[in-house]
């Protein structure tokens, strides 16, 4: 080790240190993650200790009296005995957009049919069949909370039975638990919106929660259904989404399974498929000591995934309170969510940072305005495409510039070849100089391309996950968001699958085709790699993008059509080899400037080649003295 190597890794050890140093959690800090570790311990060993569900499943199920039943169950639950039995009932609530089953067990919703969406399901045959969209349907889902009694231990509100009382779009549920104690779940559902009000009203709690655990313990698991017929991208774009008050809206990994336990307070929570939510907003009360879980389950589970919510809801031990929420049940529209101010319409995977600004506040706009004006999703894109096009001409103007006028250099390259034939390294070098002398940029034909990459990978993410394409058709394809099949394979190749999507066809071979047509009014001998990577992009992309949403696959080929065509007419009207020669050299006239790019990398290349004649030369040198 010499003395540099040794003075950096000493460097490297003072930054570690100090990095330990400064970020190291204070003892404040410290203390509140442990009270939350703390907390979160305490309300997994009442769960567990809890008799309700036991006590419930000995008492309630057998062919008791209800003498009996309601003796036992006073006997372990005091004054929430009365509320454990009863009869399920079913109360509905709707307007013109959503329907709304509640049950009387628990006080809670147990479907929400959303009336302009469709769900459309598929048999091995593959025959489609459309059914009216539900959330929260599966039997298995939990939405309650755990009451902490003085003398009752743990009281589950999924285990009482509420009186329902309907009036117009406000529905209310009581369970009267004392002489003067009950609870009451009020709903009041919106006039044409998906969005329902929520409360819980407590009066009495004073008297009957333990004051060493002021909390109500809510959980809420929701098996979230299988909506899509592009399952590998629902499960992609489906989890739990939750914001920290005063930051910004964050999410549990929807690749994997993945737990996050968040210290800070909680402003709302949304268990999101790909393109419908559930969410659940704290209004006058925060959530506290939050676990957010996410579950994959098997492709043959009839089930897409489990979502897993857990959190305290603080009380403050008055007489009467109120917890006040509110409730989203419905699409992902981003204007309707955006209208929250609580950032809820972050749960939309337009991307982060630049792309996710391009899709918001650029893409988005544009489609739904085109949309307004055509009724046809996949005649919005085609348009869409011609306006990008226009827009972006002066660049793709300025690459087929480029790429005429190094096409024009072909005889004064091919003197090159002949003259340092067997050297490709002194072609290469040879190469840049002449393009310097002739100012022509190498990378003139690169960079428009490049600059255009943000648009391109935003829209990689806008497709599918707008609900503006869901179950839009479009020549053949029969949902955008999906991707399009035009014949289905009796097997599945890995990675590709089952089907064939003519979109993705038609892209790779009008890339293919379109390389070609450029290559070949271009000297590839300096980099003869370059010409079969050309062709081997498409090629290899297209078993990626035979499932993707054919929205993006029909973009990429009509654009790639459109290209076709500006390059074409482009290079026959306006471009003209007389023309190309003269204004090479007039450039060859002009005084060259100094530096730049092209001399910075002639130059390297100069070095490369010194550094290989040494090296080749010592060899030389090697094999004489043996």
């Amino acid at each position: 080790m010499d003395k540099n190597q040794g003075i950096g890794i000493a460097l490297l050890f003072i930054v570690f240190v100090a990095y330990y140093t400064f970020t190291k959690p204070t003892a404040v800090e410290l203390e509140r993650v442990q009270f939350v570790q703390d907390s979160i311990a305490q309300a997994k060993v009442l769960e567990e200790n809890t008799p309700s569900s036991q006590a419930l499943t000995k008492t309630t199920t057998t062919e008791l009296p209800d003498s009996i039943k309601r003796a036992n169950l006073a006997q372990s639950f005091g004054s929430f005995g009365e509320a454990m039995i009863g009869n399920s009932q079913i109360v509905n609530i709707e307007n013109n957009l959503i329907n709304l089953a509640f049950d009387t067990k628990g006080g809670r919703i147990s479907t929400a049919t959303l009336k302009n969406y469709m769900k459309i399901t598929e048999d091995e045959e593959h025959v489609q069949t459309k059914n009216m969209l539900s959330l929260l349907e599966d039997s298995k889902n939990k939405f309650e909370y755990y009451i902490p009694t003085q003398s009752n231990g743990t009281v589950n509100s999924a285990d009482l039975y509420f009186t329902p009382e309907a009036k117009g779009n406000t529905i209310t549920f009581t369970a009267n638990v004392g002489a003067a104690q009950s609870i009451k779940h009020v709903y009041i559902l919106k006039d044409s919106s998906y969005h329902l009000d929520y409360r819980i009203d407590l009066e009495g709690f004073d008297q009957i929660v333990d004051r060493s655990n002021p909390n109500l313990r809510f959980k809420w698991h929701n098996y979230l259904d299988r909506l899509e017929l592009n399952t590998t991208f629902e499960q992609y774009y489906t989890t739990v989404y939750f914001k920290e008050l005063n930051e910004d809206s964050d999410y549990c990994n929807c690749r994997t399974d993945d737990k996050e336990e968040v210290e800070k307070r909680v402003e709302w929570v949304s268990n999101v498929n790909q393109f419908f939510n559930t969410s659940l907003m704290a209004e006058n009360v925060k959530f506290e000591n939050s676990i957010f879980e996410t579950v994959a389950l098997d492709k043959e589970n009839e089930d897409l995934k489990l979502l897993k919510s857990e959190f305290d809801i603080p009380l403050n031990l008055s007489k009467s309170e109120s917890i006040e929420m509110a409730m989203y049940i419905g699409p992902n529209e981003f204007k309707a969510l955006r209208a929250y101010d609580m950032e809820l319409e972050g749960i939309i995977p337009f991307g982060r940072s630049l792309f996710g600004t391009i899709n918001r506040w650029v893409i988005r706009p544009a489609f739904n305005y085109l949309s307004r004006i055509i009724g046809s999703k996949g005649v919005v894109i085609i348009v869409l495409i011609f306006i990008i096009k226009m827009l972006l001409y002066p660049l793709m103007y300025k690459m087929l510039h480029s790429q005429a006028k190094m096409g024009a250099l072909k005889p004064e390259l091919a003197s090159l070849k002949e003259k340092h034939k067997g050297d490709q390294q002194k072609v290469q070098m040879e190469t840049m100089k002449i393009y310097k002398e002739y100012g022509v940029s190498p990378l003139g034909g690169c960079m428009p391309m490049i600059l255009q990459m943000p648009i391109w990978y935003a829209l990689f993410r806008f497709f599918p996950a707008s609900i503006t394409f869901r179950q839009e058709p479009f020549l053949w394809a029969t949902d955008l968001s999906s991707f399009d099949v035009i014949a289905w394979l009796p097997f599945e190749i890995p990675a590709f699958g089952s089907h064939i999507s003519l979109f993705t066809i038609l892209w790779a071979i009008s890339t293919v085709a379109y390389s070609y047509y450029n290559m070949k009014h271009m000297d590839m001998a300096a980099n003869p790699a370059m010409k079969y990577i050309q062709y081997l992009m498409p090629v290899t992309f297209l078993v990626f993008f035979n499932g993707y949403a054919s929205g993006l696959t029909c973009y990429m080929f009509f654009s790639n059509l459109f290209n076709v065509a500006q390059t074409i007419l482009t290079k026959k009207f306006v471009f003209k080899d007389e023309k190309l020669r003269e204004e090479l050299m007039l450039s060859k006239s002009k005084p060259k400037k100094k530096g730049g790019f092209s001399s910075k990398l002639e130059e390297a290349m100069k070095q490369q080649q010194e550094v290989q004649a040494k090296k080749k030369s010592q060899q030389q040198k090697k094999k004489k003295k043996r």
